[in-house]
């Protein structure tokens, strides 16, 4: 054989045979191996078994059948439980949902340590060696190939925490995506759903409330049984209604052995009868109470696991009491602000301080951390570098579960790349952020990438110049000065003009980015809403896009509070754009006769007459009273002709903002002597979403310089009501008079 034939039959048998030590599974689009279920192989092996025979086919072509217990053979991956699987020797330390993945003798073994373990093998395997990449619901990619080999491998990895919880709108539309992201679910551990804030669930106020008022706490003088009330937890009966019914729980689903049992959504709202303040101040805190509740039944069910939360009032661990080793805490970040890690704010130290002293006390910590704005949902929230610090600290201290609450929500900021990068994060805390963020951007957004992460970056840099906190129920106005000054945003929108022209050619591509520019289009509007000089052919095309977006994508929700953005575009037009009609209270001033808030005391001498309607946060051109009536003059400084007179109420339950009952308007020339001119009574409003409701008197024609507006508020929260037995609040905006 010559020289030349030889040196070409050894590269022809090159490109033909497997590289040293590879395995073929796949071959020119024919399948070379099988998917062996190991011996005693559960439902989540043949879950992963079908997963990995999908994406193998959809890569290459080949379909490789899937057996139950027969002997691997070369080019065969066998699924199931570590012990199962082959893996005898050199056995890792693998915990729940932990995964080995090793190969040898041309067999690749997927080893479980339990839960979804050999899922999270497989998604391991397609994303390192099929680059494979999973965005969104519906939204991957893979390579495309008629041959797959794997060089050897040798894997394990253990999650950071056993369990991993966040917000995807996707994970509702597409089971598979939930997979690669890796998450866990209530449903999935909790019984019957009792997944926080259940003490309303399992001690109904409307079944014991009328009867036994002294099952639930007292507050402010007495007793006040509520949907949101909490328990009086030294009374025995309550103790003794509520393992009943733990009890017939747990019968009913004897495949479940966690439950939370869990103070109601709300803040001081804690018992303080003789009893229960005994315990509270020995303890130091009213989590006190809640722990001694939570042992006796943790003693009565050892088999179970509760799980309760730590939480606004009971976020400071208790001085005696430690919770029993199957009793969950579930501490929560609430009050903490987001703009830097924990470590760097008083906020977040404070938080840090509850989590060391329950770290002291016990190994089973569940964090709930807040990466949200739930008033609104559609704006910037930069807060990508703060994620992983924050995740580190919580292995750190010792936290073993883990929900990331961020902003999920369709139509939210950058929801789906938060959504990647927190679960990346959550399973593996020492990644690099930056990293996460520049590989899904690159394959979600495609050319318009480069864009969109410097104008987080700029939005990211621009939060910590402006010195603004950021917080969870964040207004765009807020950072008009800051991180959202019209210097920065006309620099955000050139970047998302350019994003758009990136990828004109691609209409998946082009609606991704429209989505991405959401909230910077509602910061604009929002803000443009706020001040007098704006130029509005601009504001109304603003509108008009913002408006064909929502209504395209079919967005759903603007906050929390389930507020529809059509019907936002709709208010918009009706409150924030200029009205025909003069208002003459516009600059008129004030005196306060039952002032507001002492924080709203100066704003609201200009804000009630500056002709600027507030919007759906509280924190702007709003003034508040709480626990009290209102009373206050407007001065139009001169005699005018009056026909109409108005004023604009703020409806937010959640910030414990409740109409007033009612509003009574009376007038003047003098100052002096006061003839009525009308009165408006308000129903009580249960309904969820926030509301303006105007309270409008109009008459026959009058003349008067003075005007006054005796408002009489609730004062005290309802039962029905989040804040019940504590003062509310109620807070009013522009006076109109016409």
């Amino acid at each position: 054989m010559s020289v030349l034939r030889y040196v070409c039959l050894l590269l022809i048998l090159g490109f033909t045979t497997c590289p040293v030590n590879a395995q073929r599974i796949v071959r020119n689009g024919a399948p070379k191996g099988r998917i062996v279920l190991a011996e005693s192989s559960d439902a989540t092996a043949m879950q992963a078994a079908r997963l990995l025979q999908r994406f193998i086919q959809e890569s290459s072509g080949a379909e490789l059948p899937i057996l139950s217990v027969a002997k691997p053979r070369s080019g065969d991956v066998v699924i199931g439980r570590l012990s199962a699987v082959g893996l005898s020797d050199n056995l890792p330390n693998l915990t729940k949902d932990g995964y080995c993945l090793r190969n040898s003798d041309g067999v690749l073994r997927i080893g479980s340590g339990g839960g979804k373990g050999t899922v999270y093998g497989v998604v391991t395997l397609l994303e390192r060696y099929l680059g494979m990449n999973y965005y969104a619901a519906h939204a991957y990619d893979l390579n495309r190939q008629t041959t797959i080999e794997f060089p050897p491998i040798n894997i394990v990895e253990n999650p950071a925490f056993r369990y991993r919880q966040s917000q995807a709108y996707g994970m509702r539309q597409d089971s598979v995506y939930r997979l690669f992201l890796r998450l866990d679910q209530p449903e999935d551990i909790f019984v019957d759903r009792l997944w926080v804030h259940t003490f309303n669930r399992l001690l109904p106020a409307s079944v014991y409330g009328a009867k036994h008022p002294e099952y639930y706490s007292f507050i402010n003088g007495m007793r006040r049984p509520g949907r949101a009330s909490q328990w009086c937890l030294t009374n025995n009966e309550v103790f003794e209604i509520v393992a009943a019914r733990i009890d017939s729980i747990f019968r009913a689903n004897p495949d479940r052995t966690m439950i939370s049992v869990s103070q109601n959504d709300s803040n001081f709202t804690y018992c303080r009868c003789e009893e229960c303040e005994k315990v509270n101040i020995e303890e130091g805190s009213p989590a006190g109470n809640y722990i001694r509740f939570l042992n006796r039944l943790a003693e009565r069910f050892p088999d179970k696991e509760f799980s309760t939360l730590a939480y606004l009032f009971t976020m400071k661990p208790p001085r005696h009491v430690r919770p029993h080793p199957n009793v969950n805490i579930m501490l929560c970040d609430i009050d903490c602000d987001r703009e830097v890690p924990l470590t760097d704010n008083v906020s977040g130290r404070e938080f840090i301080e509850a989590l060391k002293g329950w770290d002291a006390l016990t190994d089973n910590i569940f964090v709930w951390d807040y990466g949200i704005n739930f008033d609104n949902m559609v704006a910037p929230f930069p807060n990508f570098p703060i994620l992983k610090p924050n995740i580190q600290l919580f292995r750190k201290h010792g936290v073993t579960m883990h929900f990331s609450q961020i902003g999920g929500a369709y139509g939210g900021d950058f929801s789906e790349l938060r959504s990647y990068v927190v679960s990346k994060l959550m399973w593996n805390p020492d990644q690099d952020t930056d990293s996460l963020m520049l590989h899904f951007m690159r394959g979600y957004y495609g050319a318009a990438a480069p864009f969109l992460y410097q104008y987080e970056k700029l939005l990211e840099g621009a939060l910590l110049a402006g010195g603004q906190r950021l917080w969870i129920y964040d207004s765009p106005v807020s950072h008009k000065n800051g991180m959202l000054n019209e210097v920065c945003r006309k620099r955000y929108n050139q970047l998302f003009d350019r994003a758009e022209q990136a990828v004109s050619g691609d209409s998946v591509l082009l609606r991704r980015v429209h989505l991405a520019r959401l909230p910077l289009l509602y910061s604009d509007l929002e803000i443009a809403r706020t001040t007098s000089d704006k130029d509005l052919n601009e504001v109304v095309r603003k509108l008009n896009t913002f408006e064909r977006y929502v209504t395209d994508f079919g967005i759903p929700t603007l906050n929390e509070r389930r507020n529809s953005p059509v019907d936002y575009c709709r208010l918009y037009r009706q409150r924030y754009l200029p009205s025909e009609t003069k208002n003459l209270a516009c600059g008129a001033s004030i005196r306060w006769i039952t002032p507001p808030a002492e924080k709203y005391r100066k704003l609201g001498e200009t804000t009630l007459t500056d002709g600027l309607f507030g919007g759906a946060s509280f924190t702007d051109s709003w003034t508040g009273w709480e626990g009290c009536d209102g009373a206050f003059v407007v001065d139009l400084g001169a005699e005018k002709s009056i026909t109409t007179i108005e004023t604009d109420f703020l409806h937010q339950l959640g910030q414990w903002i409740l109409l007033p009952r009612s509003v009574t308007y009376s007038i003047s020339s003098d100052d002096q002597t006061y003839q009525p001119f009308g009165r408006v009574d308000f129903p009580e409003d249960q309904s969820v979403p926030v509301k303006f409701v105007p309270a409008t008197v109009t008459r026959p024609e009058v003349q008067a310089r003075y005007v006054r507006v005796d408002v009489e508020g609730v004062k005290i929260c309802p039962s029905w009501h989040y804040g019940v037995g504590c003062p509310c609040w109620f807070f009013l905006d522009e006076i109109t008079i016409r």
